[in-house]
């Protein structure tokens, strides 16, 4: 009997429509001769099953089974790909220990470490990782432009700590442009975090670990057409160029994919993860977040920088199921 897969999409934030492009791209790749896939909707009104031309199927909550074809149906693998709440901060993560059903995610300490970007940031910083001197805001808080730019200086990015896409995030060049950036930021999360622009090449570095064995993907140069590397740049594809492999030294590609490898273990991550960093005109490599459950269509990094590894994405999805299926095993 095939295991079921359930691809867990949707959630709670302005990042719902990024997570059905997620879900739609990992459908393609998961192998379904050797999987029942389904994709599994979660909102605030209601968790169910699509079906494609028919109605809807309610997930139960208390074991996240559904009816089917008059059958219960027991999920043998979550893959989450929702980007934002519940599915990145460690809730859902949590949920599914507690019911015992593996997923493809890291634990709940490693998620909403992640999630956070202002902590998380301040984490690596403990084992040497260089990132932007940032300020915290917290719904209720004031601070004042000034404050702001005797710290950290102008231009500088204002964005939610607890969000992603870009969605909320300014490039602030000016003074009177802070106040209405906070309170953009603050609409997609409840806390601002307002950083030092670096200027440099942006890249992305994939990786996973399998049977104890991490594999680091070839790196991605990213060029924007846009002021920075903005929600329509990241999903617009006539907005920014994304170069795999990245037109970098040698050097520093293995210093940035050494890098990757060691967050990965660093923050106890699982399955497949990217870290986003800027190299400074100096050489320097500073991180800009750690994306836990990185988008997955068929034009995101992941795939991408699998591809230009030489590797099968439907190949590397089977062991990463597998291995949470069966530990090592099969």
């Amino acid at each position: 009997m095939k295991p079921t897969i359930a691809i867990v999409a949707g959630g709670y934030s302005s990042e719902y429509v990024v997570s059905l492009k997620s879900a739609r791209g990992i459908w393609s790749f998961i192998d379904k001769d050797r999987y029942n896939v389904y994709i599994a909707m979660i909102t605030r009104e209601k968790w169910v099953v699509q079906q494609e031309n028919r109605p809807d199927i309610p997930i139960d909550k208390n074991d996240f089974s559904f009816i089917f074809n008059g059958q219960r149906t027991v999920v043998d693998f979550a893959y989450i790909t929702i980007h934002g709440a519940p599915g990145e901060n460690g809730q859902l993560q949590g949920y599914f220990d507690m019911l015992g059903i593996p997923h493809s995610c890291c634990g709940v300490l490693a998620a909403s470490l992640t999630f956070n970007k202002y902590y998380c940031n301040n984490y690596v910083k403990s084992f040497g990782v260089q990132t932007a001197p940032s300020i915290l805001l917290r719904k209720g808080e004031t601070i004042t432009p000034e404050e702001i730019i005797a710290g950290l200086g102008l231009p500088l990015f204002i964005k939610p700590s607890d969000g992603g896409s870009s969605f909320g995030t300014t490039k602030v060049t000016s003074p009177e442009q802070i106040q209405p950036a906070i309170e953009a930021a603050l609409q997609e999360g409840n806390e601002a975090i307002m950083e030092c622009f670096m200027p440099g090449t942006e890249v992305t570095c994939g990786c996973y670990k399998v049977q104890g064995e991490i594999t680091v993907l070839p790196i991605t140069e990213v060029v924007s057409k846009n002021e920075f590397f903005d929600y329509d740049a990241k999903y617009n594809p006539n907005s920014s160029e994304e170069i795999t492999p990245a037109r970098i030294s040698n050097e520093l590609t293995a210093e940035i994919q050494q890098l990757t490898a060691q967050i990965y273990d660093k923050i106890g991550a699982k399955g497949i993860i990217r870290v986003d960093y800027i190299i400074s005109p100096a050489g320097e490599v500073r991180m800009l977040e750690i994306n836990t459950t990185p988008g997955m269509t068929a034009t995101s990094f992941i795939p991408q920088q699998i591809r230009a590894a030489g590797l099968n994405i439907t190949e590397v999805l089977t062991e990463i199921i597998e291995e949470n299926i069966h530990g090592n095993r099969y």
